[in-house]
């Protein structure tokens, strides 16, 4: 499908792949075409429990309605591992203030103990920050990235089949320790005179994104350049999209899509959950080999000269970290800060 006849993200239900064998090939067809041709889809019947949807929304909204100074006793410049809130414009995208209030989660690890030779990618794993004024978020949200976890491996392992490579193909990049990560995220509305980036336009660096909306609407996808479409909210669906690891280990057959928040309007607010599977930290990302039919159609990976994306899972991951967060940069990572 040429880019300039997209003009809606594509609804891909994942109850099909258990379906029968003409079922299952179907859907694999369509898991393929939709990560080439758009690199984002809906994702609906996921198997993820919408109770727990639910609940995560709803304390999630009850973290951002917390006194800010208990907020900021859990703020991210607290952690070398890079977790915590952050206020509203404290995370930068091109070099921009993002309209939005986060809070960052990885898995919940013990810190890799470090020697002179360590290297600086090391210090990413390590436990969370947890707000004492709210004990239940921390089971909640650890239960819900067990749960996207499983269900994210169920669909890269499809998305092997869907490319004609053992079902197994990228197990060996995560192992035992997914790079899991987590986002809550509140954008406030924004006056007419304001600035209305929720977030820049960008790319996202891992395997596979998962996007949990509310009713508000504000993402958009580049379908081809300059041409954005809505990413309009799907009741109980997740927003599914390639990120630029994914598309490296296809020599570009996949494609990871540019995309933006559009922050509220004055009087509104925007609720949105992420959760990123990224491969384990010591992993280097191999270009597979598809077959013949479909390696001709891949187009090489599309790289960001402000942005290159490198092999190597630990540093393509902390670059971006140092970019977006300056001031836990500062903090932790001075030795590597060009001055």
């Amino acid at each position: 499908m040429s880019h300039s006849k997209i003009s809606s993200i594509p609804i891909i239900d994942l109850s099909k792949l258990d379906g029968s064998d003409a079922t299952r090939a179907e859907f694999l067809k369509e898991l393929r075409v939709a990560a080439r041709d758009v690199g984002f889809f809906y994702l609906i019947n996921h198997g993820v429990d919408p109770t727990l949807l639910s609940q995560v929304q709803g304390t999630s909204r009850d973290f951002f309605a917390l006194p800010q100074a208990e907020k900021d006793r859990v703020a991210m410049v607290n952690s070398r591992h890079f977790r915590g809130y952050n206020r509203a414009a404290s995370e930068r995208t091109r070099g921009q203030p993002d309209w939005r209030e986060q809070f960052d989660l990885g898995a919940e690890r013990q810190p890799i103990p470090q020697t002179e030779h360590s290297p600086a990618w090391s210090r990413l794993q390590g436990p969370n920050q947890w707000p004492e004024a709210l004990p239940e978020l921390k089971p909640l949200l650890l239960n819900w990235q067990k749960a996207m976890t499983a269900m994210s491996l169920k669909i890269l392992r499809a998305f092997a089949e869907s490319l004609s490579l053992p079902v197994d193909s990228f197990d060996p990049l995560y192992g035992d320790k997914p790079n899991e990560h987590i986002k809550l995220i509140r954008y406030p509305g924004r006056g007419e005179n304001e600035s209305n980036q929720g977030v820049g336009a960008h790319k996202d660096s891992g395997f596979l994104s998962f996007l949990l909306q509310d009713q508000q609407k504000g993402l958009q996808v580049e379908v081809e350049e300059g041409r954005w479409v809505d990413a309009l909210p799907i009741e109980g669906s997740f927003v599914v999209n390639i990120g630029e690891l994914l598309e490296l280990a296809t020599n570009g057959y996949l494609r990871a899509t540019v995309h933006r928040v559009v922050a509220p309007p004055a009087g509104k607010e925007r609720l949105s959950l992420a959760f990123f599977l990224g491969a384990k930290l010591d992993a280097v990302v191999p270009v597979f080999q598809l077959p013949s039919e479909l390696a001709a159609q891949a187009n090489g990976p599309e790289s960001d000269p402000q942005n290159p994306l490198l092999r190597d899972v630990g540093w393509n991951y902390l670059k971006g970290r140092l970019r977006s967060h300056p001031d836990v940069a500062e903090r932790y990572y001075s030795e590597l800060l060009v001055s």
